[in-house]
């Protein structure tokens, strides 16, 4: 089921009204719901992978149990790596089964040798990487005694697959959303109203932003060989767009449409195109699964301490493993590959903390330097996206050397320039409201807030109105097939 369907809008209300005005009184009935409506959601796109939801919560919830009362530490890292080596194998076996197999064939011809295997026609459950991820953190931190283990049964089902984020994240920790399936909740018109406000920016973020971008940019990539390098950086630059618009729009829905229902998510993305290093755009782009990388992988690695050769290694390891996790594709290994590669001299002089807060913060305009900064590291995003968004690595290769050549300062042209042009004065548009409420956790989160409430409401009805008009051909979530 998507956000931005008949479907949902159908379905959300429902929910919404069985959920406050039926179960308010009652915790567990709360959290039972959320589990029916979640897996209803989730099933809603092919109800045969439910049983992967369903079998990781029985594993996690049976492993979480045993650790809590288990003292033997060879037993714990049994019990733990258990856990991990289920939930990695399942992720494994849907995700990257064929990409081995390819790799394991090609490498074995390479030495002469032929090798006959078939791949498996299998079918990628939604969410997959996100909800694994998810329960993950629950085993893990209840090894590291950094969380109580849960007794409820159906609060850890309803936290596993919760379902404004079940699909495409935030990747929320136990820690944080897990205890909140234990409380109590009443309803909070400030806090609805909140969630109102995001969900109709992450609304405009993807039907505005992201669905429109994505035409441009699919025609562009998608025939490359026939256009100019000034065209080719246009198509980079409309999929830059659409990415952001498409992944943080799920997440303003996602963590809105949570506190529609007394929740609160972790913000997910944090005005990461503002950035002015690429230290401080990881800290803004995708929060969640950097920072459980960070937590999970990075830090236990030894994170930056040690020689700096270790250090070189944790940066390369944390940074490939993030871009296999996108996709089983070498594209998005060099990806993650290049972004280490930016990442290095910022570590390695010790200046990857620089940028910690808001780019001018409590002011209107960024100096010069700083805008300086932003343009030259949204540039090297922009060029990482081109393998991100390419079919393969030669058709990243080919695409760049078009753009290296003399063709790049040719006048852009392609099919549909028209609605392209059009497109680029929405991204202004929305350029424009990002950076005035980039102090707040979305962008209408403090933008407008205080005007008086005739002004407030004609901006709101303003953006439902080009929402209308202006969204383009509804696209598929970028982040589904991740």
């Amino acid at each position: 089921m998507l956000f931005n369907s008949i479907d949902f809008a159908i379905f959300l209300p429902i929910i919404f009204l069985l959920y406050w005005f039926i179960s308010n009184k009652n915790l567990k009935f709360q959290n039972l719901l959320i589990v029916v409506a979640s897996y209803i959601f989730y099933g809603w796109w092919d109800w045969r992978f439910l049983s992967l939801i369903l079998f990781s919560t029985i594993i996690d919830y049976l492993i979480g149990q045993k650790l809590g009362t288990e003292k033997n530490q060879t037993k714990r890292k049994i019990l733990l790596w258990t856990s991990i080596l289920v939930n990695l194998g399942f992720l494994g076996f849907f995700k990257y089964y064929n990409f081995f197999l390819d790799n394991f064939i090609t490498a074995f011809s390479f030495f002469g040798t032929e090798i006959n295997a078939q791949g498996l026609n299998i079918i990628l459950p939604v969410g997959i990487s996100f909800y694994t991820f998810q329960t993950l953190s629950y085993t893990i931190d209840v090894y590291k005694r950094k969380l109580e283990a849960t007794q409820d049964f159906i609060a850890f089902a309803a936290f596993v697959s919760f379902f404004p984020q079940l699909v495409a994240g935030p990747i929320e920790r136990a820690t944080n959303l897990l205890p909140q399936f234990n409380k109590k909740r009443q309803f909070d018109y400030s806090k609805a109203a909140d969630g109102m406000r995001q969900i109709l920016w992450g609304l405009f973020k993807k039907i505005v932003i992201a669905d429109n971008c994505a035409q441009s940019a699919n025609i562009i990539f998608n025939n490359s060989s026939e256009y100019s390098g000034s065209t080719l950086v246009l198509g980079a630059i409309f999929f830059t767009f659409q990415i952001y618009g498409d992944f943080s729009g799920y997440s303003d829905i996602a963590i809105g449409t949570s506190r529609l229902f007394g929740f609160n998510l972790k913000q997910n993305f944090a005005f990461p195109y503002f950035s002015r290093d690429i230290a401080e755009f990881w800290r803004r782009w995708h929060i969640s699964l950097s920072s459980w990388f960070r937590d999970y992988l990075y830090i236990p690695l030894g994170g930056s301490y040690g020689s700096t050769w270790l250090n070189i290694r944790n940066v390369f390891i944390i940074f490939i493993v993030s871009g296999f996790w996108h996709g089983a594709n070498w594209t998005f290994i060099v990806w993650g590959a290049l972004n280490a590669i930016y990442f290095l001299p910022l570590l390695l002089t010790k200046n990857n903390r620089n940028n910690i807060a808001i780019v001018a913060q409590g002011k209107l305009l960024p100096n010069l330097k700083e805008l300086l900064f932003m343009f030259l590291t949204f540039g090297l995003t922009v060029f990482a996206w081109i393998f991100f968004r390419a079919e393969n690595i030669e058709h990243a290769i080919s695409y760049i050397s078009e753009i290296l050549s003399a063709s790049l300062f040719k006048k852009p042209r392609f099919p549909k320039m028209y609605d392209a042009l059009i497109t680029l004065r929405l991204i202004g548009l929305f350029l424009i409201i990002e950076w005035l409420g980039r102090e707040g956790q979305y962008a209408l989160q403090n933008f407008g807030i205080k005007w008086k409430r005739p002004f407030r409401y004609a901006m709101y009805y303003a953006i439902v109105f080009i929402i209308l008009w202006f969204g383009g051909k509804e696209q598929q979530f970028i982040y589904f097939q991740f």
